[in-house]
């Protein structure tokens, strides 16, 4: 038995594709990682960078524009509900 099917969790299909939603969401998690990395340890100015995330998330949120969910596509990746 698979331990997944013991633990009692819901079985992940092996041919299981990352939708442009969570791609896009996982890039974004890692640019403000980034930006917080090179904030603390590079320079104080690249404070400006997480803040241009955050417009950024915010500026895709309200149009429903997003440049990464558009290049992303480009490179294949399924679309999802939110892009």
């Amino acid at each position: 038995m698979r331990l997944m099917a013991i633990l009692g969790w819901p079985e992940i299909l092996e041919e299981t594709v990352m939708s442009l939603d969570r791609v896009v969401m996982m890039f974004a998690g890692f640019m403000v990682l980034l930006s917080v990395l090179l904030t603390t340890f590079v320079s104080p100015l690249f404070v400006w960078f997480t803040v241009f995330i955050g417009v950024n998330m915010i500026q895709s949120s309200i149009t429903g524009f997003c440049p990464a969910a558009a290049f992303f596509r480009k490179l294949g990746f399924e679309r999802g509900t939110a892009f």
